[in-house]
């Protein structure tokens, strides 16, 4: 798959996905697994939750070139009874670069703190999406790539407080006839409040 910028990148992220995760605890020298749904929805440059969020960050809105909208329910093998992995996040892109495979990437809550974060984000020379995230106590980073138009790869690394490493296979959860009107009824619903840390089972 030829993938030009990291706006088309998010653009063929968006839909259903189912996730299959397996994280490593380096501290307990344990492997944990995990799956969750992921929804990604594409938001246009102009969206008022972009606009606030570049004006948030101090960023001019007019250099944004769009974002997403993500929300996401899982669980992991360790959870406790009754605990949950429910939250959803905003997205949005400025490029640094004139090809648009580099530059910041804006959200509302970070990867492994609930409080706005600006990370970078820039694409190799296989058209695979880096984020690269700095915390006040850690820094993440994350690595997607397509294994084809349906099936999403995601590995990604904490190092600080805690120290983890997840591979994720996300495949994409195609509509068939007569989903429609269940899609609806589902968005009519009221989207998951965040957990009080956000969940690394987020996009």
């Amino acid at each position: 798959m030829r993938i030009d910028d990291a706006i088309s990148f998010f653009r063929l992220s968006c839909g259903r996905w189912h996730s299959q995760r397996s994280s490593h605890h380096l501290l307990h020298r344990r492997a944990e697994a995990g799956g969750s749904l992921i929804v990604v929805e594409e938001l246009k440059r102009d969206d008022p939750r972009l606009i606030t969020i570049a004006q948030l960050h101090q960023q001019d809105p007019a250099a944004l070139v769009g974002g997403c909208w993500v929300r996401w329910s899982g669980s992991m093998a360790w959870d406790k009874a009754g605990e949950t992995h429910e939250g959803e996040s905003v997205f949005g892109l400025i490029p640094t670069d004139e090809r648009g495979r580099a530059g910041l990437l804006l959200r509302d809550r970070g990867y492994a703190e609930t409080a706005p974060v600006a990370g970078n984000f820039a694409m190799d020379e296989r058209d695979n999406l880096l984020l690269t995230t700095s915390y006040e106590t850690m820094n993440s980073l994350e690595r997607f790539s397509f294994a084809g138009p349906n099936v999403r790869l995601r590995t990604s690394t904490v190092e600080g407080l805690s120290n983890t490493a997840s591979f994720c296979v996300e495949s994409r959860l195609i509509e068939e006839p007569g989903d429609t009107a269940a899609a609806a009824a589902q968005q009519q619903q009221p989207a998951p409040q965040a957990s009080a840390v956000l969940s690394v089972l987020g996009w």
